[in-house]
Parts: C-alpha cells; structure tokens; sequence
C-alpha cells in the first residue's frame, strides 16, 4: 500500500483509540444512559472541539479531507493528548507539526547529566536545537574555561563563539566552523519559523554579531555530523577533537555532544589539562 494509503486507516484507528479512553466526567459531561461506546462519543468529540460532526467523522474514518492545525489542536485538547500524542496525529494528519512556542527544552535530568558525567576526561554538552548549553561535565569546562567566555552570562555555544574576541575564543578556525554552526541552526530553525522564542534569538544575535547577521542571510541548511575540529587553551596549547552528536530520548532536538582526542598528542594533552585544572596552582 502507499505511504498516504496506510497512514489514513492508522489515523482513523489512533483517534478512535484516544476518544475511547476519554470519559464524560474527564470532560465534564453526565454519563447518560444506554451508552455503549467506550469514552467519548463521535458527535460529542465534535461538539467539544467546536468542529462539524460530519467532518469529524470523516476524520476518524481517514477519509481526504484537509484538517489545519488549530483544527487538530482543538481535537487534541478534547482528546487529552500529551505532546509526543499531538505530534504523532499532526503526521499521521500530514499537518506540518507546530510544538510549542516556548516548546524549547531548557533542563536536563540528573540521568543525563550523570551520563555526560561518566564520560569524563572527555568532554561532553547537552545542547537542544538552538545550540543553548543545558549541562557539562568537568571535561567540557575544563576546555571552555576562559574569563570573557564567563563573563558573557549567556549560556548559549553560538552566542558565546560569535561575541567574543578571537584572542579569546578557545576555537580556532572560526571561519570554518561557524558556517557549518549556523547552517545547521538553519536546518532546526525549519522546525520553528514565527515561534517567538526562535525570532527573538535569532534577531538579537544578528544584532550583537555582523558576521552572523552575513551567515545567516546565506540561507545554507546542513544537518549535524561529526567533525574535527581544533581547540587551544594557554595550558596546554592546541587540541584536535572530534566532535559526535547522540540523541537523548524523551528530549526531542536534543543531543549530547562528545568531543574525543584525534590524536595520541591530543589524548595527552587532555591529561595533562585534566591536572592542569585539578592543580591549587592553576
């Protein structure tokens, strides 16, 4: 069967499911009597999320009809869905998915950050898809600990790798690298055009930085991949790390980035920064 074939009997049956576990007392309604259907009747789905019984209807029976996305979110209201819920019935509705506005992931959980822990001396972050840095481990602070870096306040990778000095910057070959940053910010901001939150960031970024204002207008899209990239830090000297992304479940546009040595001189270097940091001295 086609793809549009298959996902309009699973829509039907995804709803049809989600309306028999909604009770009339979960939405406020008397029970009545003779009711057959389990949870929530089809007209009575309809009537509360202010739609026609006959489109509804067809709907649930996952007959073409267009459905927007205030539409859908009325339906998933009434059908009490949690957002992993919503966004399935936006795809199975062919609706393109719009999460919450200030849907952005801010926090990570003492699980996630005991994982990024465990991974020391290699230094890990957990960033969401607007490059904010939601943890570190020792490792990654180790490798980022510089004063104007600090002083910034704005726990932010992109901020922080566009507003501060070259002579401060503990990444080097910044014009190399930070295309490749903005252009993947590019491809996750698809997911979030208008969203206030998003706009706000990025205008105030392009006003804090031309240089981002000139990449941004660029309009490159990349995805996030592993690469290789030079670090220096004044006790050490130059590092060579390369960076690899994983997903976290249950954070979606998540990830945790893990910086691994290049090279056997890298992978001594990080020791010795490692007790660099540990000194009193230092």
């Amino acid at each position: 069967m086609r793809t549009t074939q298959r996902r309009r009997p699973e829509l039907a049956s995804f709803l049809r499911s989600r309306r028999a576990r909604v009770t009339p007392a979960d939405v406020g309604m008397p029970p009545g009597l003779r009711r057959r259907t389990p949870g929530l009747r089809r007209e009575e789905v309809a009537q509360l999320s202010g739609v026609g019984v006959t489109w509804y209807t067809w709907l649930e029976q996952g007959r073409p009809i267009n459905a927007s996305a205030q539409v859908l979110d009325a339906v998933a209201r009434t059908l009490r869905l949690d957002p992993p819920e919503r966004e399935h019935l936006y795809r199975l509705a062919r609706v393109p998915f719009a999460p919450d506005p200030e849907g952005l992931t801010r926090s990570t959980g003492p699980e996630v950050q005991g994982i990024i822990d465990a991974l020391d001396p290699l230094p890990a972050v957990v960033y969401n898809s607007r490059y904010d840095i939601l943890a570190t481990n020792s490792g990654y602070r180790d490798l980022f600990l510089i004063p104007e870096i600090v002083d910034i306040g704005v726990a932010n990778a992109l901020w922080t790798l566009f507003t501060v000095s070259d002579r401060a910057c503990p990444l080097l070959h910044r014009e190399r690298e930070l295309p490749v940053m903005v252009a993947t910010l590019r491809s996750s901001y698809g997911r979030h055009v208008g969203e206030p939150a998003w706009e706000s960031f990025i205008a105030a970024l392009a006003a804090a930085s031309p240089y981002f204002a000139e990449l941004w207008a660029s309009g490159e899209v990349v995805q996030p991949g592993p690469r290789v990239k030079t670090f220096r830090h004044k006790a050490v000297g130059e590092l060579r790390m390369t960076s690899q992304s994983l997903s976290i479940d249950g954070m979606p546009e998540c990830r945790i980035v893990v910086y691994t040595p290049e090279d056997e001189e890298t992978r001594e270097k990080t020791a010795r920064l490692r007790e660099h940091t540990k000194s009193p001295a230092s």
